[in-house]
């Protein structure tokens, strides 16, 4: 139960700050954005325990991110236009991985779904409610 409002609070939250802050900001682009810095840090734990050196065969780094992901920001960038280009090892930099993180939701979850995110994260994209109900849990224990 606990758990339940837990998440329902974050939800919540998330979804009325934006809301609130286009109210009062012309700038919709700009107060749009959500601080996913809570979520990064629960799959951190999660994934890594916190080990920025963190390896489990091809995931590495604090948010065991997998060479597929490294290309699939990349291919992102690339849409966009962006001369930026991220590499394997970047995956044990921290900062690095949220970035490729945020870059991943801002493109796959344009709605900022936080249950979303943790799925998707630990189940890719077409993930399965079944298969990631354990680790979407133990995130949001976290938060």
């Amino acid at each position: 139960m606990l758990r339940l409002r837990k998440l329902l609070c974050l939800i919540i939250i998330l979804t009325i700050v934006p809301v609130s802050a286009i109210a009062g900001n012309k700038d919709a682009k700009e107060s749009s954005k959500v601080d996913w810095e809570p979520v990064m840090n629960a799959i951190i734990k999660v994934e890594s325990g916190g080990r920025s050196n963190a390896k489990n065969g091809n995931q590495c780094g604090a948010m065991q991110i997998t060479p597929i992901l490294v290309a699939e920001c990349n291919n992102i960038l690339k849409q966009k236009k962006s001369k930026k280009r991220y590499t394997l090892a970047d995956r044990f930099d921290v900062k690095k991985s949220k970035e490729m993180f945020l870059l991943i939701q801002s493109y796959h979850n344009p709605k900022n779904d936080v249950e979303h995110a943790i799925r998707s994260w630990n189940g890719g994209q077409k993930f399965s409610r079944r298969a990631t109900q354990r680790y979407f849990e133990k995130v949001m224990s976290y938060l």
